[in-house]
């Protein structure tokens, strides 16, 4: 199994791109890194001066955060990857999809365009 080596620089050196979802209304987004890197998600319930002491404090601590497997130190990036051991004379298949009834079929495709 080979690891490619550029998902496994720290996010000192090279931050990861950010795909950041959407949060409900009582949360937000907080960055511990320059240029919006190292997000944290608060709560926006907080007054300006505890948001701003604990941002403070999760500055000074940011090295117990782990963004990307190399920032985890000590453990093995093969130990959390995830590999499916086939036979060396099988090959992967993709099984169709099954069959729904039209009622059905209209809840998926609502689920799906969600």
């Amino acid at each position: 199994m080979t690891i490619k080596l550029d998902k496994l620089l720290p996010l000192l050196i090279t931050p990861p791109n950010l795909d950041l979802k959407p949060l409900p209304e009582n949360l937000k987004y907080v960055y511990l890194g320059d240029d919006e890197t190292q997000p944290v998600i608060i709560s926006n319930a907080l007054k300006p001066e505890q948001e701003e002491k604990l941002v403070r404090v999760l500055r000074e601590h940011r090295e117990a955060f782990g963004w990307t497997l190399a920032d985890l130190k000590g453990l093995s990036p093969t130990f959390c990857t995830h590999t499916i051991t086939l036979e060396s004379e099988a090959r992967p298949k993709r099984d169709p999809h099954q069959r729904l009834n039209a009622l059905m079929m209209e809840v998926v495709q609502k689920e799906i365009l969600k």
